[in-house]
C-alpha cells in the first residue's frame, strides 16, 4: 500500500479501513501492513486516522495487534504516545457521557476503544506515555499544565476528569 506523504485526516482513515481488510482477509504480508501502519503514523494526521479507524473497528485486530503493528507504532514514539494518551482519556470521558444519557451500547464501545488503548500502551511501552500520562493526570486533578487547553477544549466536567485520572493512574501504576 503507498501512503501519501501528505496524507489528510479522511484519507487516513480510508486508508486504515482498505489495510485492516486486506490484513483481515491474508492480502497483506505482515512486513507489508507494518510498513503501511508506520508511514501513517509518522504525522499527528495520519495517525489520528489510523487511531481513530483501528480502535472504533468492529473486527478484532485491534484486539490482539501483531508484534509487526506494534513495532509500527514504535517507530514514531512522540506522535504516538501523544494520540494513545488522549485517546485512553477521551474514551474513558465519552463513557461517562453515554452512561449519563442511558447509552449503554454506545458506552460499551468507549469501553472497548479504552481497552483497546490500554492493550497498546502495554504493548508498545513507551517511557513517553509514562510522562505524557502523568502530565495529563495532573492538569486533570489541577485544572492547570500541559495539558489543561486539551481538557478545557473538550469541557471535561469533575467526574469526567476524575475517570481520566482514575484510567491513567492504571496506566502509569
Amino acid at each position: 500500500m503507498i501512503i501519501p506523504a501528505a496524507v489528510t485526516f479522511e484519507e487516513a482513515i480510508a486508508l486504515t479501513q482498505t489495510l485492516m481488510a486486506k490484513m483481515v482477509d491474508g492480502e497483506l504480508s505482515q512486513s507489508e501492513a507494518s510498513h503501511a501502519i508506520a508511514s501513517l503514523v509518522k504525522t499527528q494526521t495520519g495517525a489520528r486516522g489510523f487511531f481513530v479507524t483501528y480502535l472504533t473497528g468492529e473486527g478484532t485486530l485491534a484486539d490482539n495487534p501483531s508484534p509487526q503493528v506494534i513495532q509500527a507504532l514504535q517507530s514514531s514514539p512522540s506522535t504516538v504516545a501523544e494520540l494513545l494518551v488522549k485517546n485512553l482519556a477521551m474514551s474513558a470521558a465519552m463513557a461517562v457521557v453515554h452512561r449519563r444519557h442511558g447509552n449503554e451500547e454506545a458506552a460499551k464501545g468507549s469501553d472497548r476503544v479504552r481497552s483497546r488503548t490500554v492493550n497498546l500502551i502495554e504493548q508498545v511501552d513507551l517511557e513517553a506515555v509514562r510522562e505524557l500520562s502523568q502530565k495529563l493526570k495532573g492538569s486533570a486533578t489541577t485544572g492547570e499544565g500541559h495539558y489543561k487547553k486539551f481538557l478545557q477544549r473538550w469541557g471535561y466536567d469533575a467526574e469526567q476528569r476524575q475517570v481520566i485520572r482514575q484510567v491513567l493512574e492504571e496506566v502509569i501504576g
